[in-house]
């Protein structure tokens, strides 16, 4: 039975330091000091599901159902604590390491009045040439949406879909076509910023779309993630 407990006592401890990396993120602002957290999470999810095994076996062979028992919930405690940091960082390896994606490579949707609000921000609004080839590699499926609206349709469509989706809208122009806005990332509170433009396209519209993370190299491809779902929502 000690060896289950200790089990479970150190999956917990994964599970506890997986559950306060985001909150320490959005009181310190460190990303060096979440990853941290995590990886740490990650190494006692891992031990604690090692450790569980191993108790798993003992209180088999003992017939100790209670031990058993308290082992399986240890097991199960330690995957997840181990499981999502790690899923975390295959993600971030199967995709490029840039943070800025835009449907239009040539002529990418501009920000205007989210510029102050990136000030601060660690990412900038440039676009160095490398940027389009990566992204080509990493999301070849990314493009513009054509809408059957006329703009103005179009352009409340969209701004509905942005609303619906939580973003907080900063601006929307309807005479400009252009709607800006940010996301809040659930678990450590990103902030993204995110350009829609509408265009006259023949008899309706076209949507191009750009989101830009304020920090971290790599988005582990939150914003081909958001704009994918933002023109599949608007073209339901």
């Amino acid at each position: 039975m000690i060896l289950s407990l200790l089990a479970i006592g150190i999956a917990v401890i994964g599970l506890l330091l997986l559950s306060v990396s985001g909150p320490v993120y959005r009181i310190s602002g460190s990303l060096p000091t979440a990853f941290t957290i995590l990886r740490w999470a990650a190494y006692f999810g891992l031990a604690g599901t090692a450790v569980a095994l191993i108790a798993g076996l003992v209180g088999f062979w003992k017939r100790n159902r209670n031990a058993t028992a308290v082992a399986l919930v240890a097991l199960v405690v330690g995957l997840t604590a181990g499981a999502i940091p790690y899923g975390w960082q295959r993600r971030a390896q199967s995709v490029p390491p840039i943070h800025d994606i835009t449907t239009d490579l040539d002529n990418p949707p501009a920000f205007e009045a989210i510029v102050p609000l990136r000030a601060s921000a660690p990412n900038t609004l440039d676009r160095p040439p490398v940027l389009a080839t990566q992204q080509r590699e990493g999301y070849p499926d990314l493009a513009p949406a054509t809408v059957s609206l006329p703009p103005a349709d179009a352009f409340d469509r969209a701004l509905a879909v942005a609303q619906g989706k939580g973003w907080d809208i900063v601006t929307a122009d309807r005479a400009s076509g252009r709607i800006e806005a940010t996301d809040t990332t659930f678990w450590f509170g990103f902030k993204d910023d995110i350009a829609v433009r509408l265009t006259p396209w023949g008899a309706g519209t076209r949507v191009d779309v750009r989101s830009v993370s304020r920090v971290g190299r790599s988005d582990v491809g939150t914003n081909a993630r958001r704009i994918r779902e933002f023109l599949e929502a608007l073209q339901e």
